[in-house]
């Protein structure tokens, strides 16, 4: 039997290659998706961080650029797709003078008023729950938060409400190769590019008594070593280690005992949290973390590499595919 001919096949079911399917089924063209599945995928494991002010770093201006662009689009983004945001902020603290000074790094970066440095006692009136190690921390009230899950559910239903298709036999006018970390596989030109990186997550769910997840995303500097913390509305998810390890699915030992450690330092009250997951998933990393989103070739379109930033680039990406399609400058 041969294969059904759509205008788009999207090679790639995470929020990328789900927002570039609804985007151009929205748009009139007839989509179909081909999903790899992996329980490892970046925006399965994700911690549904939109925090493009407090993960800016030097050297990479173009991808908090970027971030800062796609971060405006996301509240009507989020608002079609019934999707709830998290939008009290993001604080990052640190609890040596080594990592203060990661704090004044990020300050420096923005001199617009757009985070503020806060001392001890400042910073815990932002975020009560803090412990005792943290000295200080930056506040950036614009960055928001997203459930990664929910996300991906209403992509799909929002895709399958448009006519996007699910398919794995199916050819395309124009191909999107959309898969994050294993793009790498499907193009020559992508072959030595695209790369995993490997990241653990932890995810915690409230117990009965214990404190209230907080109020904020935190992002941490312990003894030099970075964590984050993002609420839920049952518990928090905790993150993440980075690797460059190839496609190994383990869950180690010590990346658990340094992620619950550094979090617990933080936030004392998740240690009576319960651990309710361990994961394993892989960015999509590019040579210089700028994601790659071009045409390749007459009827093949790149979106991918995304690294740390899937989520919070996906409309900014999903619109810059479609621009393409109808016949944008590469």
């Amino acid at each position: 039997m041969n294969a059904l001919t759509v205008e788009v096949s999207v090679l790639g079911g995470g929020v990328i290659g789900l927002s570039v399917a609804w985007f151009a089924a929205r748009d009139g063209f007839s989509v179909n998706v081909h999903d790899l599945g992996s329980p490892h995928g970046g925006s399965v494991v994700a911690g549904g961080m939109l925090a493009p002010v407090s993960e800016a770093w030097p050297g990479e201006e173009t991808v908090t650029a970027q971030g800062v662009a796609a971060l405006a689009r996301w509240p009507g983004f989020a608002a079609e797709l019934n999707v709830e945001l998290f939008n009290n902020g993001t604080i990052v603290v640190g609890t040596l003078p080594g990592d203060l000074a990661e704090l004044r790094r990020i300050e420096g970066l923005f001199n617009n008023g757009e985070v503020e440095l806060l001392n001890n006692r400042a910073i815990r009136q932002v975020e009560p729950a803090l412990g005792p190690a943290v000295r200080g921390g930056v506040f950036a009230p614009g960055d928001l938060a997203v459930d990664n899950r929910e996300l991906l559910s209403a992509l799909r239903k929002a895709c399958v409400e448009t006519g996007v298709t699910f398919n794995s036999n199916v050819d395309g006018r124009f191909t999107v190769i959309a898969a994050g970390a294993w793009s790498g596989a499907l193009h020559p030109a992508l072959k030595d590019v695209i790369r995993p990186v490997k990241g653990e997550i932890l995810r915690l769910t409230r117990r009965s008594g214990a404190l209230p997840p907080p109020t904020h995303t935190i992002r941490a500097s312990v003894s030099g070593r970075p964590v984050y913390i993002v609420p839920r509305n049952d518990g928090v998810v905790v993150g993440a280690t980075q690797y460059e390890a190839g496609f190994d699915t383990d869950v180690t030992v010590a990346g658990v005992r340094d992620l619950l450690r550094d979090a617990e330092t933080v936030l004392p009250g998740i240690a009576e949290y319960a651990l309710a997951e361990c994961a394993v998933g892989f960015r999509a990393g590019s040579p210089d973390n700028v994601p790659i989103v071009d045409w390749l070739e007459p009827g093949v379109i790149a979106a991918c590499g995304h690294h740390r930033n899937g989520l919070l680039l996906a409309p900014l990406t999903a619109a810059r595919v479609l621009e393409l399609l109808k016949g944008g400058t590469p």
